[in-house]
C-alpha cells in the first residue's frame, strides 16, 4: 500500500486518525491556509477548499503516497467562529453561542494515485443558555483556545449543550473516521 499521510499539525486530528491502526506519517499542509481563506465563501465551501488544498498540495510535496487533508469551520449562520486564542475571546464566543444552535463543518479530502475522495460532515449543536460566570468557569478548566467555538465536547465541553446533531462523533474533534474509514478501504487499507 502507498504510504499514508495526514496532511495535519493537529494533535486532536493526529490522535483520532492512530485509532485506525494504520502507520501514517503526519506532515504540515503544504499550502498557506490564511492566503485560502476567501471570506466571499459560504462556511462549507470554505471547509472543503482547505482540506482539499491541504491534500493536494502535501500530495504534489510526497508523489506516490496517499494523503489526507481535513478542515473544520464552526458557523453561527453565515458568520464563521475562528480558534479564539485567548481566554478572553473564548468567552465571548461561547456567549455569542449561549442559546442559539450552530453548525460545526468538516470536511475530508483524500488524494491518491487514482484521483481525489471527498466526505463533508455537518453537526448541528444547540448550546443551552449560559451566563459569563459559568462559561468563565468552563473556559478556565478545559482551555478550549486552539478549538473553533471554544469548546471541547470530548471534555467538559459536553455540558454545554442540550442537543447534537451528528451523523460522526468523530468528525465534531475534527476528522470524520466513519467516512474516512470507508475512503480508506475502498483504496485497499485493512481496516479493522
Amino acid at each position: 500500500m502507498p504510504p499514508l499521510i495526514l496532511a495535519s499539525t493537529s494533535r486532536y486530528r493526529r490522535a483520532l486518525l492512530e485509532r485506525l491502526g494504520l502507520p501514517f506519517t503526519a506532515v504540515p499542509p503544504s499550502c498557506d491556509e490564511e492566503a485560502l481563506k476567501d471570506p466571499a465563501l459560504p462556511p462549507q465551501a470554505l471547509a472543503e477548499r482547505l482540506a482539499a488544498m491541504k491534500a493536494t498540495t502535501t500530495a504534489a510535496a510526497h508523489p506516490g503516497c496517499v494523503v489526507i487533508g481535513s478542515d473544520q469551520v464552526c458557523a453561527l449562520g453565515d458568520e464563521l467562529l475562528h480558534k479564539p486564542g485567548t481566554a478572553a475571546r473564548a468567552v465571548d464566543q461561547l456567549l455569542r453561542l449561549s442559546g442559539r444552535e450552530h453548525r460545526l463543518i468538516t470536511a475530508v479530502a483524500v488524494v491518491h494515485p487514482g484521483g481525489l475522495r471527498r466526505h463533508t460532515d455537518i453537526t448541528t449543536l444547540a448550546m443551552r443558555p449560559l451566563d459569563r460566570a459559568a462559561l468563565e468557569r468552563y473556559v478556565a478548566v478545559d482551555q478550549p483556545l486552539d478549538c473553533a467555538g471554544a469548546y471541547k465536547l470530548e471534555c467538559r465541553g459536553i455540558t454545554l449543550f442540550k442537543r447534537i446533531e451528528s451523523q460522526d462523533q468523530t468528525a465534531i474533534v475534527g476528522l470524520p473516521l466513519m467516512a474516512l474509514t470507508a475512503i480508506l478501504a475502498e483504496l485497499g487499507y485493512a481496516v479493522p
